[in-house]
Order: structure tokens, then C-alpha cells, then sequence
């Protein structure tokens, strides 16, 4: 067979497209804000990561400006290498000061740093447990070790206890979960995870793409909104949301950093983040430092959504943190309602398998700390009245 019959008979988005139902490449023509100009008309902005807002910060975009006039485009090179700036280790000191830990190391993308983290981390006899909802990054980080990956149910700390009974005696082992998991919202069970890990000798790292700027004092993350920054070996993040950037890190102890630095290949063969991301991504953790009401403001706002959905009727996934999925239960109609709020000027993210099962298809939204109350009543008024031409989508009290 031709290795090329898969594409021709890939069929999944020319059928939405010939519907007119494509929710995906939407062109953005303006900055990723509250608001946006996407494909000519204005949309509120309710699919962003951009969780406190500081993509149209003025110091974070001057900071990036004058890194570029400084030190050019990019370094051409790997951090071991050539590729290190100044800014770069600036970062790293800052972020592990920050976080509470000894070291960080920042890679260039968010998803690079749990390809680099686990696959470095993870050895032949090791194994992985992974929570089933966890980022694929994490899943794609274990498929590129040569250890063997166990999945428990999500959140689900018995079946972890389970999966941990099963590996074998003398095996390395590394709990691996989302701390705020990134299409539900849900935050993990780490208190119960850390207790397991203790219990069975293992080792724990928490991603938290979406917990950074999001939960925890001043925005430190999950570990420390349960007061367990101690107790997690290994933090992962990305600058791609809350710092308003693009690149990665992980922080743990100075020589479990050390070890990943030298044995990393998804590290030490890629060129390092760019010199105006670097700076960026540094100016927007010292505005972090400087206003960690940001923080509260987003989870005001949160709150405030997720009163006002349900007041209006809309069915939503309950969470603390700024990702609130509303339930659309089938593909079909989780494009239809997509494409009218699109229409109707919200922009949301469809979420549809293999991301969910498919009766549990959700729109997902997700607020800004620069979001304000006019107009977030404004998109939810467009969603209820959206919504109630659609009766298959449940409503609340249903």
C-alpha cells in the first residue's frame, strides 16, 4: 500500500470544511487580548491561554523590543553550545527563585520540555505513571523514554495505588501528572499523589502549563497551592501562557537540573529560545512578582463567569481555575454551536476526540485577569442565546 493512502483517505476535516464547520487556523489580525480582530471582525477573546493578560503588557513587549535591537533575531545555536545569553541564565535564576527551587533549566518550547525532562529522566527499567487526562506532551515525553508508561484513571488516587503495586521491586519509578489539567480545568489530587509516591518510593513531576500564574500564592503553581513545593521533585511550565512568551522549563534540585542538561537530547540538539522570547518571558514573571493581584482578579473574573453561566442555564464542568468547559456532548453539534458563537463574535475552543470521549465534547473557554465584567456578561449573553437554539445541549438542572 502507499505510504500516502492514510492522507488521501483522511477525511475528518475535509468533511467539516465542505459543512462549513471548520473551527480551526482562525487568522488573528490583531494582539492576543480581551478582544480581537480575527478574519475581519471583532471577537471576544474566550480560547486564550493568555491567562493574566500580558501579551499587550507594555513592558513585557519593550522588554522584547529592545532584546531584538541588543542581541538579533536568534542564536543560531544550542544552549550547550553557543546559544546561551546572558538573559537565559537570568531567567533561570529568577524563575528557580520564584518557584522555591534550586535550579531551573528552560527549554524552547513547553511541550520540547517534557519530551526533554522524561525521556532524559526515564531509564530502561523505569516506569511512568501517567494520569489518562494528562497533556500529550507528557504521553509523546514517555513514548521517547525507554521506560514503561502505566496510565491510571484520572485523578483517580486508587487505581494509582494499583499501578504502583504492580511495578516490579527495584524499578525507578516517576509520577507524572498535570497539576491543572488543561481541558477540564480540574486541579490534581497532589496531596494524595505526593503520600503515594512517599509510600512506594517513587518520584513526582507536576506540569504546570496551566497552573503557573493561575494557582497558588502570587501565581507559584500547584505544589504550592497545596504547600507541597518541597515535596514535588520536578516543576515543568511553559512561558507560552501566563508569561505571555514561548520556551519551557523545569525546576527540581541543582543536580537533577545538572543531569538533564548533559543527557537531554530533545535539549541539547535544538537551538535555545529566541533572545526577544527570552526576554519576554523574563519581564512578564517580574510583572508577575510586582502585581500578583493579577492572580486574584483572574480568579475574581473565574468565579464570576462561572456564576453568571450557570445563572444564565448553561451547563458547564465545574473547576477553581479559569478554564470552564461547557458541556456539547457530540462532535456535530459541538462544531455547529462553535462556528455560531463564531458568528456571533465569541471565539471558544472546540474540545472533540481524542481529546474527549465522544459523548463528552465540550466547548472550551478560559478567561483573562484583563477580561472585564461588561464584557464578559456580554459573551455570556451571546452563549446563552447561542445555545438555546441547540436542545440536545443540555441545560442546567437537567
Amino acid at each position: 500500500m502507499d505510504l500516502f493512502k492514510k492522507c488521501e483517505d483522511y477525511s475528518v476535516a475535509r468533511n467539516a470544511r465542505e459543512l462549513g464547520l471548520y473551527p480551526y487556523f482562525r487568522e488573528l489580525e490583531s494582539r492576543p487580548d480581551a478582544a480581537v480582530i480575527m478574519e475581519g471582525k471583532r471577537r471576544i477573546m474566550l480560547g486564550s491561554n493568555n491567562y493574566l493578560g500580558l501579551t499587550a503588557n507594555e513592558e513585557v513587549i519593550e522588554a522584547g523590543i529592545k532584546a531584538l535591537e541588543k542581541y538579533g533575531t536568534s542564536c543560531s545555536g544550542s544552549r550547550f553550545l553557543n546559544g546561551t545569553l546572558d538573559l537565559h541564565n537570568q531567567l533561570e535564576r529568577e524563575l528557580a527563585d520564584f518557584l522555591g527551587k534550586e535550579s531551573v533549566v528552560t527549554f524552547s518550547t513547553g511541550f520540547q520540555s517534557n519530551l526533554g525532562i522524561i525521556s532524559a529522566i526515564v531509564g530502561k527499567n523505569d516506569y511512568v505513571l501517567c494520569d489518562k487526562e494528562n497533556h500529550a506532551s507528557i504521553y509523546d515525553g514517555c513514548k521517547l523514554s525507554y521506560g514503561t508508561m502505566l496510565r491510571y484513571k484520572h485523578n483517580d488516587m486508587e487505581d494509582l495505588e494499583r499501578r504502583l503495586q504492580s511495578v516490579p521491586d527495584g524499578c525507578g519509578k516517576l509520577i507524572v501528572t498535570d497539576g491543572v489539567f488543561s481541558m477540564g480545568g480540574d486541579i490534581c489530587n497532589l496531596p494524595e499523589i505526593v503520600r503515594l509516591a512517599k509510600k512506594y518510593g517513587a518520584r513526582t513531576m507536576v506540569d504546570d502549563a496551566h497552573g503557573l500564574g493561575v494557582v497558588g500564592e502570587g501565581g507559584r503553581g500547584t505544589a504550592n497551592y497545596f504547600n507541597l513545593v518541597k515535596e514535588v521533585d520536578i516543576f515543568m511550565g511553559t512561558f507560552s501562557k501566563s508569561l505571555a512568551s514561548l520556551g519551557g522549563y523545569m525546576a527540581a534540585d541543582e543536580y537533577v537540573v545538572d543531569f538533564v542538561r548533559h543527557n537531554s537530547r530533545p535539549f541539547i540538539f535544538c537551538a535555545s529560545i529566541p533572545p526577544a522570547s527570552c526576554a519576554s518571558a523574563l519581564a512578564a514573571l517580574r510583572v508577575l512578582r510586582k502585581h500578583p493581584e493579577l492572580v486574584t482578579t483572574l480568579a475574581d473574573l473565574s468565579n464570576y463567569v462561572r456564576q453568571g453561566l450557570t445563572k444564565r442555564g448553561i451547563k458547564i464542568r465545574m473547576s477553581e481555575t479559569p478554564i470552564i468547559p461547557i458541556y456539547t456532548y457530540d462532535t456535530l453539534t459541538t462544531f455547529k454551536a462553535n462556528m455560531r458563537l463564531y458568528e456571533e463574535g465569541v471565539y471558544v475552543n472546540c474540545v472533540i476526540p481524542p481529546a474527549t470521549r465522544e459523548c463528552e465534547c465540550l466547548l472550551r473557554t478560559s478567561y483573562m485577569a484583563t477580561h472585564t465584567k461588561p464584557l464578559l456578561d456580554e459573551a455570556m449573553d451571546i452563549i446563552r442565546k447561542t445555545l438555546a437554539d441547540f436542545p440536545e445541549i443540555k441545560k442546567v438542572g437537567e
